[in-house]
């Protein structure tokens, strides 16, 4: 172990929060860390560059105590260019279930003090995550960022996606209100458009206060690279209106992602793949999912992912992990108003009932319980029972983007909805927010937290509603 020396042994937490950023400062898009794991996590800051060309030294570290005085790892890199001076880092040699705090120095400048959590190993008897999707800028503020920053109870943040959108300003949300236009102010496709939003949603505060106080485990969803991506294309991708080759755009809009985001990045070949598993000791398995990127033919997920996810669920059940928690985009219940007839959304497991059956088919004939499903992208808040021997599902609002706007409106489909798909316990199709789920050995609680508005920034939230799936049960009850 290292041991602090000279002053900065002597900052704390709250010393290295700039009040007032100059003009120079080089830490303007905060601090971050993710993908945590028993023995290691990300960190993650970018170096604002004085000149296009610079290529600062930046030295990091991490601590157990805030005030700096147990430095457990430290080390020096560059900030090149070539990773638009962004920098990460994988800490390891960490200890399970246990608090840290990091931060960057360059150029005499020390960058805030972010805290974060590695995962616990072993036995381990509860986890709280907070779940999240859907931040449009211009469509309002990102206050449900603000208040899951300011939660103390909270062991990490999963973002499920849609983390910016790729739109101009007016095309969904217009922010001209609210002092919140989209930079470039068009619909982005190089690698230096994908490059510039994410510099401008990194420089929100309440974005850069949920990332400096926790954890985030992030999987794309469409907007990251354009609307109803897939494999080979997107609805709104068009190479006659100067758009380019679609392949081009997608590895920019994943390379700049893999810059800007604190996510563990694979060599190549496997760099596009982020579906994946984070052990929470005995208690559970996180699996993410792609449900976007790798679709070929109406499969949703690409017969490799189907393989992948088949061996992840047996093995979890094999090792007597409690709950399996599938992290992914888009909702795996089904939504109709008129008992199944028809359906209201292609755009996620309804639009590909082979994928969902087969999914169903390998839960039931390997025995595998306690599944409880985390999406996002719908706008909306859902809490919902699956197949019969399958488990639960939790859909959580949007940070800022809008549901049903009229809330009348929204009101009527919701009473239509839950008489054509009484599987739904729990429907809001108006609101933004986020979610957080609460796991122990016993059970699993999902909860929807609800936002007074996002048209001004505000910290009122409340608990809308919360629903408890005992271990074995595979139903929600109001709790």
């Amino acid at each position: 172990m290292l041991a602090a020396t000279g002053m900065l042994a002597t900052l704390g937490w709250r010393d290295l929060l700039p009040a007032a950023e100059p003009e120079d400062f080089p830490f303007q898009h905060g601090v971050a860390s993710g993908d945590p794991l028993p023995d290691r996590v990300i960190l993650w800051t970018r170096v604002t560059p004085q000149q296009a060309t610079d290529e600062p030294s930046v030295r990091w570290f991490i601590a157990r105590d805030s005030r700096l005085t147990q430095i457990v790892a430290r080390g020096e890199v560059r900030a090149t260019a070539l990773r638009d001076h962004t920098i990460k880092i994988d800490a390891t040699g960490l200890e399970p279930g246990t608090t840290y705090y990091y931060g960057f120095e360059t150029r005499g400048a020390r960058s805030a003090m972010g805290r974060t959590k590695t995962l616990p190993a072993g036995t381990v008897r509860h986890a709280r995550l907070a779940f999240a999707s859907c931040a449009n800028l211009p469509a309002g503020f990102f206050n449900a960022y603000a208040c899951v920053a300011q939660r103390e109870d909270i062991d990490a943040v999963l973002h499920l996606g849609d983390y910016l959108y790729e739109f101009g300003n007016g095309v969904y949300g217009d922010g001209r209100r609210i002092a919140r236009i989209p930079s470039p102010n068009r619909e982005i496709v190089s690698l230096a458009d994908y490059r510039t939003r994410h510099a401008q949603y990194k420089r929100d505060a309440d974005l850069q206060a949920a990332h400096r106080q926790h954890p985030f485990v992030c999987i794309w969803d469409d907007h990251e690279i354009a609307n109803d991506t897939w494999r080979d294309g997107a609805s709104n991708h068009d190479p006659e209106q100067d758009e380019g080759e679609w392949w081009l755009r997608r590895r920019s809009a994943i390379r700049a992602y893999l810059e800007w985001m604190p996510i563990r990045e694979r060599a190549a070949p496997e760099e596009d793949r982020i579906y994946r598993r984070l052990p929470f000791g005995d208690l559970a398995d996180l699996m993410l999912l792609d449900t976007r990127l790798l679709d070929p033919a109406r499969s949703l997920l690409g017969a490799e992912q189907e393989q992948w996810l088949d061996g992840q669920l047996r093995r979890s059940q094999a090792r007597g992990a409690r709950w399996r928690i599938l992290s992914q985009q888009v909702m795996l219940a089904p939504l109709s108003a008129d008992g199944g007839r028809s359906v209201l959304n292609l755009d996620q497991w309804d639009g590909y009932p082979a994928a969902r059956q087969r999914l169903y088919r390998n839960l039931r004939d390997a025995n595998i319980d306690n599944l409880v499903v985390l999406p996002g992208d719908a706008h909306a808040s859902f809490a919902a029972d699956l197949d019969a021997t399958t488990g639960v599902e939790f859909v959580t609002p949007a940070i800022s983007s809008p549901g049903i706007e009229d809330e009348s409106e929204a009101v009527q489909l919701t009473q239509r909805l839950q008489r054509g798909s009484p599987h739904l316990q729990y429907i809001d199709l108006h609101r933004q927010g986020y979610g957080v789920l609460d796991l122990t050995p016993d059970r699993a609680l999902g909860e929807i937290w609800h936002l007074e508005t996002v048209a001004s920034s505000s910290r009122t939230q409340w608990l809308a509603a919360a629903f408890a799936c005992e271990a074995g049960s595979h139903r929600l009850q109001r709790s």
